[in-house]
């Protein structure tokens, strides 16, 4: 058994101190609220449904909450959300796979599913014409 003393002279587990801070860490936690983000917005989703369905008064106001500029924001985090989530699902199918663990290719993927967020959003909200002066 070992002295109280030796307990404090190191951790008995790896703690956040030790660790450096990588890329990866920062996308398996953004992967996370994303995934919160898109179940949020689905609810909004579900709501203007609702409203379609429930008549004009109802799918107005439904509408202006939505083109309001906090809903757009919270449109563009959706829209960012899905990307993301899309991009990155695919890449843990190929870490399913047996591929992309080399440090090189986990910190390459990784920013390619960070590009490819930020440009399918992009792309997204252009083809819906919601980018003021570049509409397609």
């Amino acid at each position: 058994m070992s002295s109280p003393e030796a307990s404090h002279e190191r951790p008995l587990s790896p703690h956040l101190q030790i660790y450096r801070w990588q890329i990866t860490n920062t996308l398996s936690i953004v992967h996370r609220l994303t995934g919160f983000a898109l179940s949020a917005g689905t609810l909004l989703l579900v709501y203007w449904l609702i409203a379609v369905a429930t008549g004009p008064g109802r799918f107005a106001y439904a509408q202006a909450l939505i083109t309001s500029w906090p809903g757009q924001l919270l449109m563009l985090g959706w829209t960012f959300s899905l990307f993301y989530h899309l991009g990155n699902g695919i890449r843990h199918l190929s870490w399913d796979a047996g591929w992309g663990f080399e440090l090189k290719t986990l910190r390459a993927t990784g920013w390619l599913v960070v590009l490819f967020s930020l440009i399918m959003t992009g792309v997204c909200w252009w083809l819906a014409g919601a980018i003021p002066g570049i509409a397609p």
